[in-house]
């Protein structure tokens, strides 16, 4: 048995859903992410309007993606799945065939956002809901430029569920309110309908994984300025694709390495694509030792391995120009933070969009980090943490698998366990992810009770 084996979790599939994370000295080890979920969402809804087969290789495990397969199948496309490949038979742009039932995105706002791209040019009627958690999402900021190309949306002021009446779309240059890949993607998969070209101009630059999954099933995309061109009724063709490691996943193992005396953690085949790459930089202002070996280059998205080591952590923040770049990293970016030395800040401006996440992210994760001994305050679109000595608590991830995956990294410097309530959530992107946590800090899997 491996030393300081020091990760239970318990009852994962019952109805009290808990984890229980014990402290830990230890954060070593290699390991393999799941595919990139950003990157398969796309993958996947481009193959369904494709010609041809597409295989998609990695494509991510997590309760998400599934949703988005789910959805494409119910539109006509083939689906297949072979472990972490999955082979799609596309419709062609033209060919996706009304549903017979209502399309359930279940938690996925990814899956919800941009499919509507695509359904809101359909010559059929959608009917879209998701969970309790979705239904408290806001959709005003895609439903409002699909009616403007031509769609009609029905909503539920502005939240799900929708009813999208397909039409006709016509061609328009829009510009979010906010910096947002959801709302730059949605409108770019709508355009490649419309009458013209399209244009999406970005307040600030968010990540591009819709322009090169675009480009790889051969359609033509310019970008210049901050815009963001397509012009409509260009083919899709079926391709094969990898899907690299999600960057999101590789935060939480560098917080664990990056906050625990002596940690170092090796990440292979991890997405490397420069507009997700900015969580590095805060990793390294934090006083983190990281290093990156580019492997895989050209078209599509790179890949590499990253190694990711203790140093002399100190006080940090994101930027409000960086929040885009690492919005769903700040979870983690957060839990390296209580991890560090007593009276260490980590403070976030520019980031309400945290508040319409799977839960109201600053308020659920000041909760829990007070809860467990750290000091935050919290503000409208952000907070300043300060770190202080963690203890024995019960805190709540209240369904968001980002939190979920937070805490637990969090509960490793405590003095006593640590339970998490909705720790379950966590496959909702991290299938495994209590798996790998008892790896990296030395417990085994027969430890790894199923209640």
């Amino acid at each position: 048995m491996l030393e300081n084996a020091n990760v239970i979790v318990q009852n994962m599939r019952a109805a009290d859903d808990l984890a229980t994370i014990a402290p830990s000295a230890r954060a070593a080890g290699r390991v393999t992410l799941p595919g990139d979920k950003s990157i398969s969402h796309r993958c996947a809804m481009l193959a369904s309007i494709a010609d041809g087969v597409s295989v998609i290789h990695g494509y991510s495990r997590g309760a998400d993606c599934t949703a988005t397969l789910a959805c494409v199948r119910a539109l006509g496309a083939d689906v297949r799945r072979r472990r972490d490949d999955v082979l799609i038979s596309g419709r062609g742009l033209h060919g996706l065939r009304e549903p017979v039932r209502t399309l359930d995105a279940a938690n996925s706002g990814t899956t919800m956002r941009l499919m509507s791209g695509i359904l809101a040019a359909q010559p059929f009627v959608s009917r879209f809901t998701g969970d309790a958690s979705l239904q408290r999402r806001p959709m005003r900021r895609i439903i409002d430029p699909l009616q403007r190309m031509g769609a009609t949306i029905e909503s539920a002021d502005g939240f799900p569920p929708l009813v999208i009446h397909g039409a006709p779309l016509k061609s328009i240059s829009f510009r979010p309110a906010a910096a947002s890949a959801q709302i730059k993607s949605c409108v770019l998969f709508a355009g490649l309908y419309a009458d013209g070209t399209t244009c999406v101009e970005e307040p600030i630059q968010t990540r591009d994984h819709t322009e090169r999954a675009l480009e790889t099933f051969g359609v033509r995309v310019t970008t210049s300025d901050g815009r963001v061109h397509v012009e409509g009724g260009q083919s899709l063709r079926g391709c094969e694709m990898h899907v690299p490691g999600d960057i999101s996943g590789a935060a939480f193992w560098g917080a664990l390495a990056a906050g625990t005396p002596g940690g170092k953690i090796a990440i292979d085949h991890v997405g490397l694509n420069p507009s997700r790459t900015g969580l590095l930089s805060v990793l390294e202002r934090a006083g983190a030792l990281v290093s990156r070996e580019l492997i895989t280059t050209g078209p599509g998205e790179p890949s590499g391995t990253l190694v990711i080591r203790h140093g002399t952590m100190n006080s940090f923040e994101v930027h409000a120009a960086e929040v885009a770049g690492v919005i769903d990293e700040i979870p983690a970016l957060a839990a390296l933070a209580v991890m560090m030395p007593r009276g260490c800040t980590f403070s976030v401006r520019g980031a309400a969009e945290l508040r319409v996440k799977e839960s109201d992210r600053i308020s659920a994760l000041a909760t829990g980090m007070r809860a467990l001994g750290a000091r935050i305050e919290e503000f409208e679109d952000g907070f300043i943490l300060e770190s202080a000595p963690l203890h024995a608590a019960t805190v709540d991830a209240r369904g968001d698998h980002r939190l979920a995956m937070a805490f637990a990294i969090a509960a490793t410097r405590a003095s006593d366990p640590v339970t998490i309530l909705g720790a379950s959530a966590v496959d909702v992107s991290y299938p495994g992810f209590f798996d790998t946590l008892a790896q990296l800090t030395g417990a085994t899997s027969a430890e790894l009770g199923d209640g």
